[in-house]
């Protein structure tokens, strides 16, 4: 039996134990939808990064390739909204199984493609977690905390989300070294498939009571939009034109442009995932204090100096700048998401989440393609674009988007 010494000697470490999953917002409910976000990009990043590459290797071309990242645009618009619907409709749990199992066939279908048209088809599978479950995920962290305990909550889902960048391209990129790009694609894909099985499992455990409403269409889901809502969405659009544009082509550039390796490459994915991961909590903490709106303009003017950085670069020293730049653009991607989050009416969250990046992504598909015919001009082109669009996107924000509702 414990004496009474014993008993108070054990408070303090289940004090501390408490105080940390309150401080970092780990509800368990969150705790497990971090845990299934981990297990899926541990197995994506083993290969997402190289997926122009893998490409290139089955044949496709700069145009096919732009093509590819405004079809993976198109894909995150459509399916934003609805996820968000079946999350609202189904539950969160039931509509992670349907995710999970769906971007599972894409991964099959990339793994098995023996050409590039069948990385499409694969494609639209494979975004199914990626965009149908992104709404289910944020209403997870509305459902579960309290509006003061957001910023954290997103905070700690997005480093999570975030280590396995570090490891994963690190890994991927030295199996593609040593076995070639297609089989160490294939690798990194049949890995994939064996934690989605195990995330599965994972989210058994999930139970969100969703909040009852009435039904309502699409339309009714945009007239809850407010007023700011709608001005950061716009900011938004301006922004992640700029990331889309010059994005899928990044790897492209380091590798046959700047001559970097792709092992070199996966270095560089590293140094930047662990720079957002370094800035995210004291972010979180600060933009509690003295509001939100400081760090949305600093994340959004390093989404418009990311790509100068790249092109400006013109050795791998030059380039960990450049993708320490990269890094800092997770800055404020938590307060942003918060702030999206609180302007949601309970029981239409996932789904006014859903039709915000619905409308958000279908808005900039066209930048990728755009980015490719840049490209065939010169390659430094689309950056030096995105970087121009990316500044006019923060001045916006910055001008339209008032301190009281960014709070």
């Amino acid at each position: 039996m414990a004496t009474d010494e014993q008993e108070h000697a054990g408070t303090p470490a289940l004090t501390w134990q408490v105080r940390a999953v309150d401080y970092l917002g780990l509800e368990r409910s969150v705790a497990i939808a971090a845990a299934a976000v981990f297990l899926l990009e541990l197995g994506e990043e083993l290969w997402k990064k190289f997926l122009p590459k893998y490409l290139e290797s089955l044949g496709a071309g700069a145009g096919v390739i732009g093509l590819f990242g405004t079809a993976e645009d198109f894909f995150d618009a459509v399916y934003q909204y609805p996820g968000g619907w079946l999350a609202d409709r189904l539950g969160r749990r039931r509509a992670f199984f349907l995710f999970i199992g769906v971007a599972a066939a894409g991964y099959l279908i990339y793994w098995l493609s023996p050409s590039w048209p069948f990385l499409f088809v694969g494609l639209a599978f494979a975004m199914a977690w990626h965009s149908m479950a992104s709404p289910a995920i944020f209403a997870v962290i509305g459902d579960a905390l309290p509006k003061q305990r957001r910023t954290m909550g997103f905070t700690v889902q997005a480093i999570i989300k975030r280590i396995p960048r570090i490891v994963s391209p690190l890994v991927g990129g030295a199996l593609i070294a040593a076995v070639g790009i297609v089989a160490g694609m294939r690798m990194g894909l049949a890995a994939t498939l064996m934690l989605a099985a195990i995330t599965m499992f994972v989210v058994r455990a999930l139970h969100v009571p969703v909040a009852a409403g009435h039904r309502v269409g699409i339309g009714g889901v945009w007239r809850s939009f407010h007023a700011a809502l709608k001005r950061l969405l716009i900011s938004d659009i301006i922004i992640r034109t700029c990331e889309g544009m010059a994005g899928v082509f990044i790897i492209l550039y380091v590798t046959n442009i700047t001559g970097v390796s792709i092992g070199q490459f996966g270095v560089l994915i590293a140094v930047q995932v662990a720079t957002s991961i370094l800035v995210y909590i004291p972010s979180a903490r600060i933009a509690d204090k003295i509001g939100r709106k400081p760090f949305v303009i600093a994340t959004f003017v390093c989404f418009a100096l990311f790509p100068l950085a790249v092109v400006l670069a013109s050795s791998f020293g030059a380039l960990l700048g450049a993708f320490v730049v990269g890094g800092l653009r997770e800055i404020g991607e938590p307060s942003r998401k918060a702030m999206i989050v609180d302007f949601a009416e309970a029981h239409l969250r996932a789904r006014t989440v859903g039709l915000y990046y619905l409308v958000r992504s279908l808005s900039i598909t066209p930048a990728a393609a755009i980015g490719g015919l840049l490209w065939q001009v010169t390659p430094a082109l689309p950056f030096l674009i995105a970087g121009i669009i990316g500044l006019i996107g923060t001045v916006v924000f910055a001008v339209t988007v008032e301190e009281r509702y960014a709070g």
